[in-house]
């Protein structure tokens, strides 16, 4: 976990294979008069844990709970939470199960999640973990847009295979509180007139989106991994919104 020092929390959790390393740049360019910026690894993505592959969304849930315990987050003082891609389903389910604690989500080229949706269903039970895929089949999934070499080559010696109980487990959801949450849309591969658009239709991954009563869409064009590609820009966004809703 890397922190940096101030008042206000705001926790930051990257999406699968990724751990608090990944915010490294952005953490350099956040300014902290007024903010305290904690970088997560969620359980799973921990390669020295020798049960890591065991870890369930549960898991990542209660483990983002107890760092806001850490933090002193409460109803009077509630949190930030930057969740970027793959971290989109145990920050749903954080905000279902507790959107008291949070006063503000903002999702980088993500969104949240329906309920019922699991990312892999179908993934075989005897797969233990899912390893990051070739570049080769990661661009076909995903835009790397802005990525240099040495940016990728980092990527690939630092990834960690993501848990396979994570990839399988379907999002739960009941409390329609989560929806009032003040959310941000920072789009980076897809546009957000597309996202909004792909919303308003219905489409599986977007639908929930349409459901946010308190909505704010920022475009920051680059590829998926914004915190790389664009650290600076995504770092005074992230600030900016900070900022507004205080």
């Amino acid at each position: 976990m890397t922190t940096t020092t101030s008042s206000q929390p705001i926790i930051l959790i990257a999406g699968h294979w990724l751990g608090a390393w990944a915010w490294d740049e952005v953490l350099e360019h956040l300014e902290t008069d007024h903010s305290r910026a904690v970088a997560v690894t969620l359980p799973g993505l921990d390669r020295d844990d020798p049960e890591r592959a065991t870890k369930t969304l549960d898991d990542q849930v209660a483990s983002v709970l107890d760092i806001f315990a850490r933090l002193g987050v409460s109803e009077e003082q509630p949190a930030m939470i930057v969740a970027h891609s793959g971290a989109n389903a145990p920050v749903s389910l954080v905000l279902d199960r507790h959107p008291e604690l949070v006063h503000q989500v903002v999702w980088v080229d993500s969104g949240p999640v329906s309920t019922g949706n699991a990312f892999a269903p179908d993934l075989p039970k005897e797969v233990e973990e899912l390893p990051l895929p070739s570049l080769e089949v990661l661009a076909q999934q995903a835009s790397l847009e802005g990525l240099t070499p040495e940016i990728l080559e980092r990527f690939r010696a630092r990834a960690v295979p993501e848990p396979g109980p994570v990839l399988r487990q379907p999002v739960e959801l009941r409390n329609d509180a989560r929806r009032k949450v003040r959310t941000t849309l920072v789009c980076c591969s897809i546009s957000g007139a597309q996202v909004l658009e792909l919303a308003h239709t219905g489409h599986a991954m977007f639908a929930e989106v349409a459901n946010i009563e308190q909505l704010e869409v920022i475009d920051l064009p680059t590829g998926h991994w914004p915190m790389w590609s664009r650290p600076r820009d995504l770092a005074k966004i992230i600030q900016s919104s900070s900022s507004r809703a205080n």
